[in-house]
């Protein structure tokens, strides 16, 4: 079968999630100007102890290459579960429900925080190609809760949605979190979201006795394809009444030196959700998406009591099959001699109290 032009921007549609590589007219965003530090230029952040994002060559051989061998995907798998959060958690408390891929609602000190919200039907720049959900969020959206806080750890489309941003920006007015430069794009596209950002290692306070600090991790952003790590990525360590909780929402292992340093600096971590999906092929995705195996190194290095996996089973954004990462990370844990309790899997809709 011949291969089209839209089938083409299709394909490079799904990367585009994964890896940045949308339409042209895209590349014409403005971007982040700022002084020169230990991780900026004065044109491009980069991870000192991370790889920088791969060719369009490499993406090109990845996507059209002979041999691809990619998992179909059912084309729904809806979760058995969907959660009506209360209006707020108060006290010692934290509640957490997973909304899907990497996207969740933390409630605690009367504070709600969504992570990374997608709830559009695509994370793509397209409104007809690119990776399409395979089940809803595991939250109506009509069924938030008034919403205070969202994180944003960086611009792949499966973490910053604009089209969620604007939602939230007109019911909820919420502070958006978010690195360095993610701001230009979101207030760039809508003047009403109240973008804040900050650096890595940048402490906010968010009210309530709650607080959140951006850290490095092994990854990389772009939205264009002119545009490759003109914005900041980052982690994050909320500091709540039960303890500090890692978010992870994208990142390579690598030698796994930014969980140890975490675990050094924010330590000792009550829990940490950290990634186990969108890993293969290995070759091409080993220096910014964890597989399973990673993630249980992950857990041991930063030293977290317990952790709740993410960024699988929502979206098809490489070529493993839906349920590959859940297999593995059964397995793993097995292998690791770590209690498959640690490290539990939740479906869109399940809720874990603290």
């Amino acid at each position: 079968m011949p291969i089209t032009r839209r089938k083409v921007l299709g394909l490079l549609a799904g990367a585009a999630a994964a890896v940045g590589v949308p339409s042209i007219w895209i590349s014409r965003m403005k971007t982040y100007d700022g002084p020169v530090s230990d991780h900026f230029d004065g044109l491009h952040f980069f991870d000192p102890d991370g790889s920088p994002p791969k060719s369009l060559g490499e993406v090109l051989r990845w996507q059209f290459g002979s041999g691809r061998q990619r998992a179909n995907w059912p084309t729904w798998v809806p979760s058995p579960h969907a959660d009506t959060p209360p209006p707020r958690v108060e006290g010692d408390k934290v509640r957490l429900s997973f909304v899907g891929h990497a996207s969740w609602l933390i409630q605690t000190s009367g504070l709600n925080i969504l992570v990374d919200p997608v709830w559009s039907m695509r994370a793509s720049p397209f409104a007809w190609a690119g990776p399409k959900r395979h089940n809803d969020p595991g939250i109506a959206f009509d069924a938030l809760p008034p919403i205070d806080i969202v994180l944003v750890s960086h611009g792949h489309y499966d973490h910053l949605d604009l089209a969620t941003l604007s939602r939230l920006a007109e019911k909820f007015s919420p502070r958006v979190i978010t690195p360095l430069g993610n701001d230009v794009t979101m207030r760039d596209a809508d003047a009403a979201i109240k973008a804040e950002a900050f650096d890595w290692r940048d402490r906010v306070e968010l009210g309530g006795g709650v607080a959140v600090t951006l850290v490095p991790t092994r990854h990389w952003s772009a939205r264009g394809l002119f545009d490759r790590n003109k914005a900041l990525w980052a982690s994050f360590v909320l500091e709540t009444p039960v303890g500090k909780l890692y978010i992870v929402c994208d990142s390579g292992y690598g030698e796994g030196k930014h969980f140890r340093r975490v675990a050094e600096a924010h330590g000792p971590l009550r829990l940490a959700i950290l990634p186990i999906g969108a890993y293969e092929p290995r070759w091409f995705m080993r220096d910014q998406h964890m597989n399973p195996s990673d993630a249980v190194k992950a857990l041991a290095d930063c030293g977290a009591q317990q952790a709740l996996a993410h960024h699988h089973g929502t979206f098809q954004l490489t070529d493993e099959a839906i349920d590959a990462p859940v297999i593995g990370l059964g397995e793993a844990l097995d292998e690791a001699k770590v209690s498959r309790e640690r490290f539990s899997v939740l479906k869109p809709g399940q809720v874990v109290e603290i």
